[in-house]
């Protein structure tokens, strides 16, 4: 289809929206919904193994409700009475109105029974003026989401009011003209849809066989016709012969020191972490590998208590909460500084294991992931201790030479990795951004697509 233009338009005056058509109008959302904008209860319900399904924020992912993403369940007794003041049916509109994705839209497409929590508001448009799709892809649009930043306001987190949301414009097509909008987005936006999606799982089929190829390279070496023996270890099993497997506290500088937990508790305050002198490196420095940024600074004083907790080039810093097992390599010339409490610093003997060998294992495959789990006898890990860190076990060749070669190769195959998905993200990106500006272009007019042929 040709994409033609409305041949008159004229100023909408909202910034955000720009010309519109001689024909179309602007109104407040709150002129253009059946009931007034509501959110979920404010109260927190017992969360239940079985019963009605409750949602939050988390459940609104690429404009759908995830129900797999439930927050859990709520009795009947506790569903009926959140009903009276908000009970979601097909073609409703949640929006997030508070968090880091305040502003992202789910539209409701099933019968179901379910409910809602206070972070998400509803939006139900008057089906005699808004076509509720319209609407969606509209409230999704760019148009929208300008004026929803100008609105919100920040506490702790970001968020924006009910009576701000009902405030914001919206554009208004006859009906007939926002019958065809809809049915020109579902056509393209799926299309688009389909490709992205198509790309993000080819990305993962990469990055599963960047994982693999490390995992066995690191376990296994590169060499497939040298002869194995049995590392002793179960989640290890065979390696070639010239190979050990080792716990790290055996790879360990053999000085006092050599594996440290950061600060506890009253040692590093929040209150400490507002001086300006030296700086505390945290879980973020190890996760994006960048040794530059940082707010979190302490006193010279205050580091003087702490200088056994300072880094040095060549230490392994480790992520010990959240994102657990991940490590970076100090590198040479960086800003004086102390561990975070949610990390810990070892320091490797060279001349046993290099560091570079070890960041593959830990950042690059599950084998750290898998020995916690075992070793604490759970499904979830919310912390690592020096206790379990110092007790993994590494398999890697005794051989220093060797570790290099491994690692060479890795780094020629893991860039050719890198270099593709990269490439994806890329394409993504601009599919994403292509998409955003054919719903912008069609809810505001900027587009004709009334001439859309519609397939049946």
């Amino acid at each position: 289809m040709n994409r033609t233009r409305y041949v008159e338009m004229k100023d909408s005056n909202i910034e955000s929206i720009g010309a519109i058509p001689q024909a179309w109008s602007v109104l407040k959302v709150k002129h253009a919904v059946e009931t007034k904008i509501t959110d979920g209860p404010h109260e927190t319900p017992e969360i239940l193994d079985e019963g009605i399904p409750f949602l939050s924020a988390e459940a609104v992912k690429r404009g759908k409700l995830n129900f797999h993403l439930k927050r859990g369940y709520i009795s009947l007794e506790d569903h009926i009475k959140f009903s009276e003041k908000c009970k979601p049916k097909y073609n409703d509109i949640f929006m997030i109105k508070s968090g880091a994705t305040t502003g992202e839209v789910a539209m409701v497409e099933t019968n179901e029974e379910f409910n809602i929590w206070s972070p998400l508001a509803l939006i139900r448009s008057d089906q005699e003026k808004v076509i509720p799709k319209f609407m969606y892809y509209y409230i999704s649009s760019l148009a929208f989401r300008k004026q929803v930043e100008l609105g919100w306001s920040y506490g702790t987190q970001q968020n924006i009011g009910m009576g701000v949301i009902e405030n914001l414009f919206m554009t208004l097509p006859s009906l007939y003209e926002q019958k065809y909008i809809v049915l020109y987005l579902e056509t393209k936006v799926e299309e688009l849809d389909r490709l992205v999606e198509a790309k993000e799982k080819l990305i993962q089929l990469l990055e599963e066989k960047r994982q693999s190829m490390i995992t066995e390279a690191v376990t296994k070496g590169l060499n497939p016709n040298v002869k194995m023996k049995d590392s002793g270890v179960e989640w290890i099993g065979e390696v070639p012969e010239d190979w050990g497997a080792v716990k790290i506290k055996y790879l360990l500088y053999p000085n006092k020191g050599s594996i440290k937990t950061g600060p506890f508790g009253s040692q590093l305050t929040n209150q400490d972490m507002e001086g300006q002198d030296v700086k505390v490196y945290n879980q973020r420095t190890v996760l994006d590998t960048d040794f530059q940024k940082g707010d979190y600074y302490i006193s010279e004083s205050k580091f003087e208590e702490l200088r056994s907790f300072e880094i040095q080039p060549n230490d392994i810093v480790v992520t010990t909460r959240g994102t657990i097992g991940k490590v970076a390599i100090v590198p040479e010339n960086i800003e004086k500084g102390i561990l975070h409490p949610c990390l810990i610093r070892i320091q490797i003997d060279q001349d046993k294991v290099l560091s570079r060998y070890l960041r593959y294992i830990f950042n690059h495959t599950n084998l750290i992931k898998e020995q916690v789990y075992l070793m604490s006898n759970a499904t979830t890990i919310e912390v690592i201790y020096s206790e379990t860190l110092k007790n993994i076990v590494i398999s890697a060749p005794i051989s220093i030479y060797e570790q290099e070669i491994i690692i060479d190769h890795l780094d020629k195959e893991t860039m050719i990795y890198n270099k593709l998905i990269e490439e994806l993200k890329e394409q993504i990106q601009k599919l994403k951004e292509y998409r955003q500006s054919l719903i912008y272009e069609a809810v505001t007019g900027k587009i004709d697509v009334r001439d859309l042929e519609v397939k049946a």
